[in-house]
């Protein structure tokens, strides 16, 4: 019987030039994320699912799709789709780490020092033609050589973002879950702190967890209120890792110095509050988006979604 795959959002024609000509391919060509009972009716008859993170994959679409056998995520991130549920369903749900790492971490980077800095500030100033002469005390920030990054997280990205510290004679703290072995501490010079400690002593505090129940507001009034008040948030992870609302109170009340967000608790809508702050770097989730990395993602994606529906394992499975 002829497979078929559905395609819910705009992938490069690279990645789907990949799909063989004798499966059936419905094809989504936008980036506008599908209402839950359009994208149950375009599931409807489909082997396999190719996804970005706006498609919501829970327990109502997965009990819908008989028939389903994979869901190919098109990020490192997961948590718009319900793993337990498509367990129970048996279907196989994949993501593509690796291969957005190393971008990701040089985006997380270009945040921590363009907050550091005041890059964002400092061109709007000379755009709105305020520069009109050399001042002492124009747009002063703070150092980053020699400071101590404190990296919550510490898979794939997070170590990637430590290793890149070595370069700027960084101190690294990180904290997870689940403690790195010797090697993983060794490569990036980093060493094992609980969160509290890390908080109150790292200068830049750079987040890289998995959003799960338990992260969910890792960062919170509590948190905010242990780190310095010259110390900078920086999250390339998930929005809903942080609270807005009291990252908001300590940007404006001065609890920490500044953030670098490229996401937000209930993205595309941001807090209010942070949109006139001008100590704040606000980017749209584009930490992956370089050309050779989106591709890569995407290509990985449907080879994913292709080689379980011809019967082989996954090349990088969620559950």
């Amino acid at each position: 019987m002829p497979k078929s795959i559905f395609v819910s959002n705009v992938l490069p024609a690279e990645a789907l030039a990949l799909i063989p000509s004798e499966i059936t391919v419905e094809y989504n060509d936008t980036d506008r994320p599908l209402a839950k009972p359009e994208l149950i009716r375009r599931l409807k008859g489909k082997d396999g699912l190719i996804c970005h993170i706006i498609s919501a994959v829970d327990e109502e679409v997965l009990g819908a799709a008989a028939g389903l056998k994979v869901v190919a995520n098109v990020a490192v991130g997961f948590n718009n789709i319900d793993v337990a549920a498509a367990r129970r369903h048996g279907v196989v749900v994949t993501n593509t780490p690796d291969v957005l790492t190393e971008t990701t971490a040089d985006f997380a980077w270009a945040l921590l020092m363009a907050s550091a800095r005041r890059v964002v500030e400092a061109d709007h100033f000379v755009r709105s033609g305020q520069w009109t002469r050399w001042q002492w005390d124009l747009l002063w920030g703070h150092d980053v050589y020699g400071k101590t990054l404190g990296v919550i997280g510490f898979g794939r990205i997070g170590r990637a973002v430590a290793r890149r510290a070595l370069g700027f004679g960084m101190r690294v703290l990180y904290h997870d879950a689940v403690r790195a072995d010797a090697n993983a501490e060794r490569d990036a010079r980093a060493t094992y702190a609980e969160l509290d400690t890390l908080l109150r002593e790292s200068d830049f505090v750079s987040l890289h967890t998995l959003l799960v129940p338990e992260t969910r507001h890792l960062i919170n009034e509590r948190s905010l209120r242990l780190m310095k008040k010259t110390a900078i948030l920086v999250n390339a992870a998930r929005g809903p890792i942080v609270d807005e609302a009291a990252l908001v109170r300590a940007l404006v009340e001065g609890w920490i110095a500044g953030a670098g967000l490229d996401v937000f608790e209930d993205e595309p809508k941001i807090h209010p509050g942070l949109l006139p702050l001008k100590n704040t770097v606000l980017a749209p989730h584009i930490a992956s988006a370089s050309l050779d990395t989106r591709q890569a993602m995407a290509t990985l994606a449907v080879r994913n979604c292709l080689a379980v529906l011809d019967g082989k394992p996954p090349l990088t499975p969620v559950a």
